[in-house]
């Protein structure tokens, strides 16, 4: 998962304009965001036809406003440069509930 630190609308449209991308918003304090870290190897694997991105939120709060991420660990997922769906709330999550979300994408 490529880790991003500094993220604009520029750089949201420029990794999201092709195939199957999955945002994590996330930040190193949130500690229900490092409860997902281990987990999200295998979940990547998973999905091995989506791009995973990790997105520091405090880094991001421009998009992060924009798109009404208002709790992290949070995930939109892109198809081809369109959101085709989101998983954003505050609470931890575990694998079973991402993999979920993802699942009920296609």
């Amino acid at each position: 998962m490529e880790q991003i630190k500094k993220f604009d609308d520029a750089k949201l449209a420029e990794i999201t304009k092709t195939g199957r991308v999955v945002l994590e918003f996330s930040a190193d304090w949130c500690p229900d965001c490092r409860f997902l870290d281990p987990l999200m190897p295998e979940i990547e694997s998973d999905f091995a036809d989506s791009k995973f991105y990790q997105i520091d939120r405090d880094g991001a709060v421009d998009v992060a406003k924009e798109l009404n991420i208002m709790g992290i660990p949070s995930f939109v997922v892109y198809q081809d440069g369109r959101e085709i769906g989101r998983l954003v709330n505050k609470d931890r999550k575990t694998k079973e509930e991402v993999e979920d979300f993802l699942r009920s994408l296609d």
